[in-house]
């Protein structure tokens, strides 16, 4: 007796879990009842709901294009053979840092002296910034002064690359000095400067693209002596750099923008 009141308990919670199994309730999200008749009996019978496909629509598919792209991180030193990497990027810089430095120097509401200092002259000799063949000063807050002592042959043609600037300057002449009145700031003169700015943006985009296209024609040459699967990847890597590095001009352009209208 006491033998099997201790069987008993050892086999009870084992039925009751059996059971509770065949007494839970079927889920109808994931069941559905299929009724039959077998043998002149009518029985039930569940059968998993059949999964659904959701295939993506042509504008769903545009919608998500580009995003979660795979980015390529080649080690530079592992492709040098084909291509050098770092010169390409050092290329690419060099467009961002000529593009930031044109914003400081030119690209201002309040015109100063340095303004001046890269405003390109064509001279007999070639051309010539014009803070190499003339004296740049600040007269006064409303004046700069451009001394052509040393080369007062050059002086007309800094007087025309002074109008020619883009800056909205009107340079007077005396002798070997030029005077350059800073124009008032005028909603037009800010509206103007932001112009030239996109202008100088675009510039550096064409130097960005001509970097990235002849980096891709050195690639080419290489087309036959490593894999293709080698070459795509290259590719990727040049492309995606030169994509940061719009991306990075599209943003100083913004920040200047914002800062000269004020």
């Amino acid at each position: 007796m006491a033998l099997g009141l201790r069987c008993f308990c050892l086999v009870r919670p084992v039925f009751c879990n059996y059971l509770a199994a065949l007494t839970r309730p079927i889920s109808e999200g994931t069941l559905k009842t299929v009724s039959g008749r077998q043998n002149n009996h009518e029985q039930s019978m569940a059968s998993p709901a059949l999964p659904v496909r959701h295939f993506a629509t042509k504008k769903a598919k545009a919608k998500g294009k580009g995003q979660f792209q795979t980015r390529v991180n080649l080690n530079a030193a592992l492709v040098e053979d084909i291509i050098n990497l770092e010169e390409v990027d050092e290329e690419m810089k060099s467009v961002m840092e000529a593009l930031k430095d044109n914003f400081n120097k030119t690209i201002s509401i309040r015109t100063s002296p340095g303004s001046l200092d890269c405003i390109t002259v064509v001279t007999a000799n070639g051309k010539l910034a014009l803070n190499q063949i003339g004296q740049i000063s600040m007269k006064s807050p409303h004046l700069i002064l451009v001394n052509m002592a040393s080369f007062p042959e050059c002086t007309a043609a800094a007087i025309k690359a002074i109008r020619e600037s883009g800056m909205n300057l009107n340079p007077e002449v005396e002798g070997t000095l030029i005077r350059v009145p800073i124009p008032k700031v005028t909603r037009e003169h800010r509206e103007m400067m932001v112009k030239l700015a996109k202008q100088n943006t675009n510039k550096a985009k064409d130097s960005l693209r001509k970097v990235r296209t002849n980096a891709m024609n050195k690639l080419k040459k290489s087309k036959d002596k490593v894999s293709e699967d080698t070459i795509r990847l290259i590719e990727k890597q040049i492309s995606q750099m030169a994509d940061d590095t719009v991306a990075e001009l599209d943003r100083h352009l913004a920040v200047k923008t914002k800062e000269l209208l004020g």
